[in-house]
């Protein structure tokens, strides 16, 4: 039977192992915290355009395809492009991601801002009542809506057509419809011109370009555009596309265009920009007017540089677990994999060589009571009376006691049994050296 206290030994033992569990998961956690990326946030922000616009209809598929995988896409109203940028800018609007045409921004305006790549052509669109064939000259005195302030077409129509003087703003009347209203106000005569940027699959778009009183303008020196302005595009909307009968258009149009980035802030999760790259590819990558099946998204940074995680994207696809496991599975087991890997890495040489040193820690709490009795042994053949060999007896009664009451793992006990042993022959020999006058 165990004694008292071996029975506090044991326990001692067991508090001070339970102590180092303790602090051995507190460290995990802690270095979980510090070292391991956060969990992908289960709900996102992404700039919506007005009603009737081809972003509005865009970003709502953006919205269905993330709710597959429990990730909800909140659509945050704005005017425009420019609008937009501003709130991905500033961290506290709570905007993480935006469909943006080029020529909206820079890289030094916008250093918080990545692209994942460009997504779709978005048209600088001239419709007219016949206005701009009436007129050899700067449109005067014109109800022209460039659309609302804040939006690239706003920006876009006086930067571009301002200067190159087809647009007078001195007499004409800018407004700030969207495309829409643009649209209903043209049909119905109220203004005489509309220009705005959308693409080609725009509800705003088509009413217009079905329209019979309503005409589509080519841009004149599209080239010219093309070369002052690398972010822009030329392309051709070929003689009746929309009508092959009357035909419709009745001659080719030469049109101007940039291409729509998906924009997010640097600091969104990379597990969602790959959930954003995947929508992408199936919202954007299918055949269409101006461009080729899989020709979108492409892997172009026109006015910000391409995110690190798009571009491995572009080349080897999505990560191999987020490609074979649902979101937030393949998203735990990265997490655990990366604390996996630096811990294996830590923790192998402790293994490998933790069972030496627990070996050589038990043999020594054994072996420090022999060279104690090896000490008593050597100073006892030198004692000078019996008065100290009786001395000598009584330390190797008490180290015998030391022994018995050691507690000690099953495997050592045959070392502590030996030593007991031995200690009863160096006293028999202690004995032996008394003088028999005693």
């Amino acid at each position: 039977m165990k004694t008292r206290r071996q029975t506090f030994v044991t326990r001692r033992k067991q508090l001070v192992l339970s102590f180092g569990v303790l602090a051995l998961v507190v460290l995990l956690i802690w270095f979980g915290e510090a070292l391991l990326p956060p969990m992908p946030p289960r709900t996102v922000a992404m700039a919506i355009y007005p009603e009737g616009s081809f972003n509005a209809g865009i970003v709502k598929r953006y919205r269905e395809i993330l709710a597959r995988d429990g990730v909800e896409l909140k659509t945050v109203l704005s005017p425009g492009a420019v609008e937009s940028m501003a709130r991905l800018r500033d961290a506290k609007s709570g905007t993480n991601i935006a469909l943006v045409p080029g020529g909206t921004t820079t890289e030094q305006d916008s250093p918080e801002l990545v692209s994942l790549g460009t997504m779709y052509y978005r048209v600088l669109w001239i419709f007219s009542r016949g206005h701009f064939r009436q007129h050899h000259g700067p449109l005067r005195g014109l109800r022209i809506s460039i659309g609302p302030e804040g939006s690239s077409s706003h920006a876009l129509a006086l930067k571009l057509l301002g200067p190159a003087g087809m647009i007078d703003r001195n007499s004409a009347t800018l407004l700030t419809l969207t495309p829409s209203e643009s649209a209903q106000k043209l049909i119905g005569g109220e203004i005489d011109a509309a220009i705005f940027l959308d693409a080609w699959e725009s509800p705003a778009v088509q009413q217009l370009l079905n329209n019979k009183d309503v005409e589509l303008e080519s841009i004149q020196r599209a080239d010219a555009f093309v070369a002052l302005y690398p972010y822009l595009d030329k392309l051709v909307l070929p003689t009746g596309v929309v009508d092959m009968a009357e035909p419709r258009p009745p001659a080719d149009v030469l049109l101007i265009a940039t291409k729509s980035s998906l924009v997010v802030r640097k600091d969104l999760h990379p597990a969602i920009q790959y959930l954003l790259l995947e929508a992408a590819v199936e919202i954007h990558s299918t055949p269409g007017m101006f461009r080729t099946a899989g020709q979108f998204p492409a892997a172009e940074s026109i006015d910000l540089p391409l995110s690190s995680h798009a571009r491995d994207f572009y080349k080897t696809g999505p990560p191999f677990l987020q490609r074979h496991l649902p979101f937030w599975l393949a998203v735990f087991l990265k997490q655990a994999l990366i604390l996996l890997i630096p811990l294996v890495a830590v923790l192998f040489p402790v293994f490998r060589f933790a069972p030496p040193v627990y070996d050589w820690l038990e043999r020594r709490r054994v072996y420090k009571l022999y060279t104690e009795l090896r000490h008593i042994e050597d100073k006892m053949f030198f004692a000078a009376s019996d008065s100290t060999q009786m001395e000598f007896i009584e330390r190797l009664d008490r180290l015998k006691d030391r022994a018995s009451r050691l507690s000690v793992p099953i495997p050592y006990k045959p070392h502590v049994y030996a030593l007991r042993v031995y200690i009863d022959m160096v006293r028999r020999e202690a004995e032996k050296l008394i003088s028999p006058e005693r």
